[in-house]
């Protein structure tokens, strides 16, 4: 029961982030400046329609090394900025995949891929431990800080390893937790869909991709700091990019 609440609670919260316009994760709006800081350049950023924009918590696509021709996947979609992002990696004989849960977020992202005639990409309504793609299909998969949301994220690099070729990749921005966050901010929903109750430990969010299947597993960039919801919702949690591979 609670891991359908926390679906319920973020899907909604989510729903209405995409229905206001704003963006996703750890912030209410769009700072470019920041933006950049996490990796992405001026470029990409005038490339990419403004309304697809979200914050995250790094570039998966500048750590993934697409080329043109691949077929790509980006769980927890979103209004599709990453995707847009891809689109123009992987060229008119690639493809790129975007998956959410959330309806209205969905929605939006397909009418901006119409608006701006992305013809390469596709989004498809589904939750990421569920994926709605066959088996050995994609060849790499991103993801931008919205694995800690989920509630099984075990199950999440699962259906990832699954759809992924033989000799594919995973490229991961995501939070993570060092140490122990207090159990009013694991309770709190709020603290959920904000991207800092779901965070997993760092060792055990590394070991559950092992677990998967994944090999080469590692970190090649991460950033700590305190956050504070609360007086009493507080932890430090650490943004990482991450890699791994299929083989």
């Amino acid at each position: 029961m609670r891991e359908k609440e926390i679906k319920k609670f973020v899907k909604e919260r989510y729903g209405e982030i995409a229905k206001k316009e704003t963006s996703c994760c750890c912030s209410p709006s769009i700072d470019i400046d920041l933006m950049k800081e996490l990796g992405y350049s001026q470029a990409e950023l005038d490339a990419v329609p403004k309304e697809s924009m979200s914050l995250g918590c790094g570039n998966p696509v500048a750590l993934a090394s697409l080329k043109e021709g691949e077929t790509i996947l980006d769980l927890g979609s979103g209004a599709g900025f990453d995707c847009f992002l891809a689109a123009k990696r992987v060229g008119e004989k690639g493809k790129v995949i975007g998956v959410d849960m959330t309806p209205e977020m969905v929605e939006k992202a397909k009418v901006t891929a119409e608006k701006y005639g992305y013809g390469n990409v596709e989004f498809k309504l589904g939750e990421i431990e569920k994926l709605p793609i066959e088996d050995n299909s994609v060849d790499a998969i991103i993801s931008n800080c919205v694995i800690n949301l989920s509630p099984d994220k075990p199950q999440v690099f699962r259906e990832a390893y699954r759809v992924l070729k033989t000799g594919g990749r995973m490229m991961i921005s995501d939070i993570v937790v060092e140490g122990k966050l207090s159990k009013e901010t694991r309770k709190n929903f709020d603290a959920w869909a904000g991207c800092v109750a779901g965070a997993m430990e760092k060792s055990a969010y590394l070991n559950a991709i092992r677990n998967a299947g994944f090999k080469d597993v590692k970190i090649v960039y991460e950033s700590s700091w305190n956050i504070e919801v609360s007086e009493k919702l507080k932890g430090k949690i650490t943004s990482v990019k991450l890699e791994a591979k299929k083989y």
